[in-house]
């Protein structure tokens, strides 16, 4: 696991624009003026051109520091700095030096094997390098996406006149002047404002544009005025942030760096990006193989040298069979088919939603051990939809995920959300209304304007003091009511709003406000024409909606071709209100006077209590009959007309609708899967404690372990310890902040978590940064965020990071399958050589252009199937992978040993039996040079004198050395698909049809240079087989997969009897002994990093 570094900004105390960093909000315009050295007459004139250029030189340019690049020298030798790399470049040296060298050029063959090597070695070297810039190269957008995010041009006051200028030559003490449309120039303290709003989500989260004023921000007592997030601070605009309504003139008060938007580029910039356990693992394999390829050549150079009949004293000869060796050991391919099996990953999760940004953080994917998730739009649907309708007797509950529209959606259900929440069981019902859903947010109301504030409701009872309904109105329970009973009962909701609904029922063209639209959504899915309903019920006056009285009303002429009868007017608002102005409810929610009967104030107050203990936000619907000749058409109502007639309580409750963003179907499966891997989920909201809780509940993030939610401010005033201690006891953060994120990051790695964490704003950049795996949204978020994370959804499911952790473990099983094909491989061809020099061959059993094919062809086909092996059942069912575990564990190492000695003994053994089978001497022709001058056996002899082994039989060895090596291969391939399901089944025919094809593509090629006449001999140094050849072949390739199998069996057996077969828990010598346990961790923030208090998430 890597340690983690605390990241580190780059701020000069000694700048002059440290100076400015005061509470500007909390000045008023006179001491704002004093503390930038100007002069009440500034605001009317700006400042002078003089001015404005000493104060340039003084504060500098506005225009954020970008991080330093690498140039591209420093990227390649980034690349090509590894021992293996050095390896194969010495190699490259030595074989280029005798491709030119006439000593080495006696024979045709061994120059071609010679340039033909150098080429390979340089072209793999090369497209290595060039796939590890090009994903280096990607890290580099986010600062990018930050500068694009900056105004490019201004509207300044200088010298009294108003002009354009570029953005960057503004300077602290500039009169900006902004209008619709407009982005922010600079930090600004306002001055004067026209109806001005700002659309700051991109940096606070904020969703709503938010309404400025000029004047100063009175602060209790003993508050921080740094404690007040930036979405409160409306005197002030900020950079890059937009200019939604209005108008308005600022003082310039922070340029460049030192705005807010500049401290979160310091912090995206400076935060330190770590290598993946992978690929310091690579590092860590590079160097002990390098250690084991120097053991081997010079145990291959001097068994040549003083050993073997063929290179005895021969210096150059053994240096050259040595650097066979070398070249054999060395996996050529293993970066482009790691490389491989993280491009396959990333194509598999493109296809599901799930897009990664660097391919490394695919393997990262596989040992998150908690998600901290948004809850809007990730968790939840972001749609917020009409879950539960109550009316005086029953209880009716709407199928959120209909798709088809039909009055059976709803359905009589008197069990559903008929108790509180249990977390609410102990408070009072005045406390629940306070802490739930319908309280609002503490600042901005527009997503919710009928909060509820206050209401008397009885302390928890039983069900038993409130009268049990059995009748069947309108229908009994279990049934689904008549499409005309849920439109008249749903028609306050429908008519008394302005909303417009999207596209069949969606969000796609929708206007108004989401809570209200939820009434409508339901009744469209419920088969109600809602535009014939307002054709048929015009408007004929309204009260508009006010914050000071929480409700709306609307009279609607039901009967508009009728000059007499009544106008109907529909009041729908908070609750609390609509209880406060109810004499009558409708009976079971039946419209019409013979149905209509005493309010019940109890009964009606309770059962707002137990919806908002649920998290969910209520609406009440209520009517009355008013006479036409009350009302004129057109007429602008007051709030009077609703609550302030002689009559007093005068309105008709029809019933309570709940309302709430429910969560997403699959999220619930999906955070269960998770559960059985083992991998905690958490939830970050802006919600309040109750609300979050009982959502958490509703997902199964909430349960008896981790039964209750932490608020951000409670997080804000723990120490260190006790954070760390909260962020693993708790699952649920409610009202949190992006500061209180990467906290959290912080004190979960702290205690050894490998934390994923999902963002969408430009505030979320530097906690995306930190966290092991940032997960942006790929519909709602910005590009800042999206350029700051590992991995972006597409969809913004949670569902779809699920599906990713699965798609990193099976990375993470696929790479040991690759190491378990491709390791034994190399080794066994350097092995070949230096055992068969031991056992006396006539030469080595295989050549070095055998060798380079070999490595090349197992990487591309048979390492290729194992890259792209799709999961083992039962993958999820694991715990993550423990932090600090190796590639090559214990079992794993054991296998490549035992796979590396089977296919080293099969090719040698192969080489051992064509050499001393009396079937081959009929290959013992001298012919060529040797011709005439005497022949003992297997041996010819030259002109003086000199032994020579017989060139054909030679031939004949390499053919079969060489065909059983990747033959052997293709068995251990095979085995290898399966970690511990055997591979004597047919499911070795299905699953991953790469496999077969691999096959059949390294069969028909090994056929192909084993007969083509040339390439085989002269190229491949070996000469066409005969029968009994290839039963030597296939036999040794049945040995190979039989030992592979039984090695699988024995697992088996010790995994049914407890053994740790997986290396889940005991570590090994391999390991990475600082990954055990927690991580040091550096808990103090980022400096400049308080000010990302911007305002709690709106999730």
């Amino acid at each position: 696991m890597r340690r983690i570094k605390t990241n580190k900004v780059t701020e000069d105390e000694s700048h002059p624009q440290a100076t400015l960093q005061l509470p500007w909000h909390t000045l008023n315009i006179e001491e704002s003026l004093k503390s930038l050295k100007l002069n009440n007459n500034t605001i009317k004139v700006g400042l002078t051109t003089d001015e404005a250029a000493s104060r340039l030189e003084t504060y500098g340019p506005n225009t954020m520091t970008e991080q330093r690049k690498k140039s591209i020298w420093e990227r390649i030798w980034h690349q090509i700095n590894n021992v293996l790399v050095y390896v194969l470049l010495f190699v490259a040296i030595v074989s280029l030096v005798q491709a030119v060298s006439p000593h080495f050029n006696t024979r045709g063959n061994t120059k071609f094997t010679a340039w033909f090597q150098v080429a390979l070695i340089i072209g793999v070297i090369t497209l290595n390098t060039w796939i590890g810039i090009y994903q280096e190269g990607n890290a580099e957008k986010a600062a990018e996406a930050l500068k694009n995010m900056l105004s490019t041009s201004a509207r300044v006051l200088r010298g009294g006149k108003e002009v354009m200028i570029p953005a960057g030559e503004i300077v602290p003490g500039d009169i900006c002047h902004l209008q619709v449309g407009d982005k922010v120039p600079a930090d600004l303290r306002l001055i004067s404002v026209s109806n001005l709003a700002t659309a700051e989500a991109a940096l606070t989260g904020e969703s709503v544009p938010i309404d400025k004023t000029s004047d100063s921000i009175k602060l209790q007592d003993g508050t921080n005025p740094e404690q007040v997030p930036l979405g409160d601070r409306k005197n002030m605009a900020y950079s890059a942030t937009l200019v939604a309504q209005g108008s308005g003139c600022g003082i310039a008060i922070a340029t460049g760096d030192y705005t807010q938007i500049g401290t979160i580029n310091r912090l995206v910039n400076n935060t330190e990006s770590i290598k993946t356990d992978v690929l310091r693992q690579i590092d860590q394999i590079s160097k002990f193989l390098f250690v084991a390829i120097c053991i081997m050549c010079l145990a291959t150079f001097f068994v040549a040298f003083f050993y073997s009949d063929n290179y005895y004293y021969d210096a150059l000869s053994s240096i050259n069979i040595a650097l066979t060796c070398a070249v054999a050991m060395v996996p050529e391919g293993l970066e482009a088919i790691v490389t491989l099996v993280y491009s396959w990953a990333v194509k598999v999760m493109a296809a599901h939603n799930a897009i990664v940004r660097a391919l490394p953080s695919v393997e990262t994917l596989g040992s998150v051990t908690v998600i901290c998730s948004d809850k809007t739009g990730t968790l939840t649907q972001n749609v917020m939809s009409l879950i539960a309708f109550v009316t005086s007797n029953a209880h009716y509950k709407n199928d959120v995920d209909a798709t088809k529209r039909e009055h059976v959606n709803m359905v009589r259900d008197d069990l559903f959300l008929a108790e509180r929440a249990p977390q609410s069981l102990q408070k009072s019902g005045s406390q629940i209304l306070l802490n739930g859903q319908s309280a609002g947010r503490r600042r901005h109301e527009s997503s919710f304007k009928f909060k509820i504030e206050s209401l008397h409701v009885l302390p928890s009872q039983p069900a038993a003091i409130f009268p049990k309904h059995d009748d069947a109105i309108p229908v009994k329970n279990g049934e689904s009511p008549t499409k005309e009973w849920i439109e008249s009962a749903l028609s306050c909701g429908i008519l008394c709003s302005k909303c417009v609904l999207g596209e069949n029922g969606g969000r796609a063209g929708e206007i108004g406000n989401p809570t209200e639209l939820s009434i409508l959504r339901a009744a469209y899915f419920a088969g109600v024409d809602i535009d014939e309903l307002k054709a048929d019920n015009p408007i004929i006056a309204e009260v508009p909606f006010s914050s000071e009285y929480k409700f709306m009303a609307t009279i609607v002429d039901p009967s508009p071709d009728d000059s007499e009868g009544n106008y109907i007017c529909y009041v729908k608002g908070a609750p609390d209100k609509m209880v406060k102005l109810c004499k009558n409810q409708a009976k079971g929610g039946v419209i019409g006077e013979e149905n209509v009967e005493e309010f019940d104030s109890n009964y009606w107050s309770e059962q707002i209590a137990i919806l908002s203990s649920h998290g969910l936000r209520v609406l009440g619907l209520c009517r009355a009959v008013v006479d036409k000749e009350s009302v004129k058409a057109g007429e602008q109502l007051g709030q009077d007309f609703v609550n302030g007639r002689p009559e007093g309580k005068w309105l008709t409750m029809v019933g309570l609708c709940a309302i709430m963003d429910p969560p997403r179907p699959e999220c619930v499966d999906a955070i269960v899967e998770a559960h059985d891997a083992g991998v905690r989920v958490a939830m970050i909201t802006g919600d309040h404690k109750d609300t979050a809780t009982a959502i958490g509940r509703m997902l199964g993030i909430v349960n008896e372990k981790f039964s209750e939610a932490v608020t951000g401010p409670e997080l804000d005033a723990m120490s260190d310890d006790e954070l760390r201690y909260s962020v693993m006891n708790h699952n649920v953060f409610a009202r949190a902040s992006p500061q209180n994120k990467i906290r959290i990051v912080k004190a979960l790695q702290a205690e050894g978590q490998v934390t994923s964490m999902t963002g969408d704003g430009v505030n979320d950049a530097p906690a995306l940064k930190s966290a092991n795996m940032g997960v942006a949204m790929g519909k709602e978020g910005t590009d800042v965020a999206r350029e700051a994370s590992n991995m972006i959804l597409a969809d913004d499911n949670f569902a779809t990071i699920v599906f990713a952790i699965k798609q990193g473990r099976v990375v993470w099983d696929n790479l040991r399958k690759v190491m378990l094909v491709n390791t034994p491989i190399n080794n066994s061809q350097g092995l070949s050589v230096l055992f068969g020099l031991l056992v006396r061959l006539p030469n080595t059993p295989i050549t070095t252009i055998q060798i380079l094919y070999s490595n090349f062809i197992c990487a591309v086909t048979l390492g290729f199937v194992c890259a792209i092996e799709p999961a083992e059942d039962g993958i999820m069912k694991l715990p993550p992978r423990r932090v600090g575990k190796r590639l090559i564990g214990r079992f794993l190492f054991l296998r490549i040993i035992m796979a590396t000695c089977v296919l080293t003994g099969c090719v040698v053994a192969s080489s051992l039996i064509v050499d001393n089978s009396p079937h081959f001497d009929y290959l013992n022709v001298c012919t060529g040079t040797y011709e005439g001058y005497g022949q003992v056996g297997k041996y010819c002899y030259d002109e003086a004198g000199s032994r020579h082994y017989s060139n054909d039989r030679l031939m004949m060895i390499r053919a079969v050395a060489f065909n059983t090596l990747d033959f052997g291969a293709i068995s251990v391939m095979m085995s290898a698909r399966f970690t511990y399901l055997s591979s004597i089944h047919p499911r070795v025919l299905i699953g991953n049809p790469s496999a077969l094809a691999s096959c059949g593509i390294v069969v028909l090629l090994q056929i192909l240079l084993t007969y083509t006449p040339g390439l085989n001999s002269f190229v491949f140094s070996m000469q066409g087989m005969d029968g009994i050849g290839w039963a030597i072949t296939l036999g040794f390739m049945f040995v190979v997969f039989v030992f592979m199998e039984m090695e699988k069996a024995v697992r088996r057996s010790l995994k049914s009897k407890g053994a740790d077969t997986d290396d889940i828990f005991d570590p090994f010598i391999f390991d990475n002994a600082e990954g055990v346990g927690a991580i040091e961790v550096n808990m103090t923030m980022p400096k400049g990093v308080s000010k990302l208090n911007l305002t709690e998430l709106p999730h």
